[in-house]
């Protein structure tokens, strides 16, 4: 996957620029209909875009926190930490035009080994939907660095999880049915 072409999800109706080297988990293992879930060639790292219903009953960081406690809970988590939670500028969004409020949340998840999760909760109320971007950032394991593999692309960071958030394109809403 090329570092700055949009790749198309979820059957074209949206796209994002995703990190050089993401390989589509759907290429190797079925993945769910609401989600898009790619990983890292050399690395145990992740990112998903989840299309999720709207939990209106639920308002500015508390949604945020929610859909990590819901993560946390479907993985078994035995312990949930939430590190940060921060408003997300409206603006620096492609999705703006729909996207009536945003939250970026750090946390730990520690489950068979503690893993970071970084959120971005993009809510989308005239369709009835919590888009939810998740970057899995497990620690680094000790694989050898001696090797072809070395030229891999490199690891992914913040960076790469903010641009694929902020570009984030709807292309055709009939993905969310009738309205």
């Amino acid at each position: 996957m090329e570092p700055t072409r949009a790749c198309p999800l979820f059957g074209g109706a949206f796209s994002a620029i995703f990190p050089h080297g993401a390989i589509d988990v759907s290429d190797l293992r079925p993945v769910p209909d609401n989600q898009e879930v790619f990983c890292h060639p050399r690395t145990d790292k992740s990112l998903i875009v989840e299309l999720l219903e709207l939990q209106a009953h639920m308002q500015g960081e508390a949604a945020a926190r929610y859909h990590f406690e819901d993560v946390g809970r479907v993985q078994g988590s035995r312990v949930l930490q939430v590190q940060s939670v921060q408003p997300l500028n409206l603006e620096s969004l492609a999705l703006r035009g729909c996207c009536q409020e945003a939250w970026v949340l750090s946390g730990k998840l520690q489950v068979a080994k503690d893993v970071t999760l970084h959120q971005a909760l993009l809510r989308v109320p005239p369709y009835q939907t919590d888009l939810l971007v998740t970057f899995n950032h497990p620690p680094p394991d000790n694989r050898s660095s001696v090797g072809p593999e070395n030229l891999s692309p490199p690891s992914w960071n913040l960076g790469d999880f903010e641009q694929l958030v902020t570009s984030l394109t709807l292309h055709d809403p009939s993905i969310f049915g009738p309205q």
